[in-house]
């Protein structure tokens, strides 16, 4: 049976596209303070509905709104934005290969006197260690490592490899929470669940029917760090 999984390569999966994208978006900024970007899924209203779900689970598991929180490919740092907008207000950190990515964040958070810090890694780089945070977000971001194509060291993809970059962020009891286009429900589970990582909850997007088939064109998962 094929793996439905494994996605073919684009220019979306490559760094290269996104330090342009955001070079652009950057720009576009400092000639209008109020273009602060492209807000990713905004016609699902995924970003919206993933702030919803954590301020209704405020007290559960880790999820506070003095949590700690790190995103995982921030991009412009929306997500991250829209908490702090609705109350959250914990340490911030977006984490973003990109480099122009993190100066556009970055200038945005400066303009709008945001306290999000801002910084360009590589999260598959055995040395890079920020810390553990109470909640690790990702809108978007294993979509585009998928379509990367590229592997670590040890001959993995960096798909099959996101999940222990994830437990390495999460502290026990903490929350990553996950939103996908590319990717189904049960195939984010098969990817992303380990021993430790268990899947936890979701969030409901409207579905259609294919071929006698239930989907939806997006879903968001949270899963929580076990012992």
């Amino acid at each position: 049976m094929e793996d439905t999984t494994k996605l073919n390569t684009s220019k979306l999966g490559t760094k290269e596209y996104w330090d342009e994208f955001y070079a652009l978006e950057k720009k576009n900024f400092e000639h209008n303070p109020q273009d602060t970007g492209e807000c990713w899924f905004e016609d699902n209203g995924a970003e919206a509905k993933m702030v919803q779900f954590l301020e209704e689970h405020v007290g559960i598991h880790r999820i506070s709104l003095e949590c700690s929180m790190v995103d995982l490919g921030t991009g412009n740092g929306h997500l991250l934005f829209e908490l702090l907008e609705n109350g959250f207000h914990g340490d911030m950190l977006g984490i973003d290969y990109s480099s122009q990515s993190v100066e556009f964040a970055t200038k945005v958070a400066q303009e709008k006197d945001y306290n999000v810090q801002f910084s360009a890694a590589d999260i598959f780089d055995a040395n890079w260690n920020p810390g553990k945070y109470d909640l690790v977000l990702d809108k978007g971001t294993l979509d585009a490592i998928a379509l990367s194509g590229l592997k670590t060291d040890n001959g993995r993809s960096l798909v099959e490899s996101y999940s222990k970059v994830v437990e390495k962020l999460l502290l026990e009891d903490g929350v990553f929470l996950i939103t996908s286009c590319n990717f189904t429900e049960s195939e984010l589970i098969k990817i992303l669940q380990t021993d430790n990582l268990k899947s936890w909850d979701r969030i409901t997007y409207p579905s259609f029917s294919f071929g006698g088939v239930q989907g939806s064109a997006i879903c968001s998962i949270a899963f929580v760090k076990q012992n």
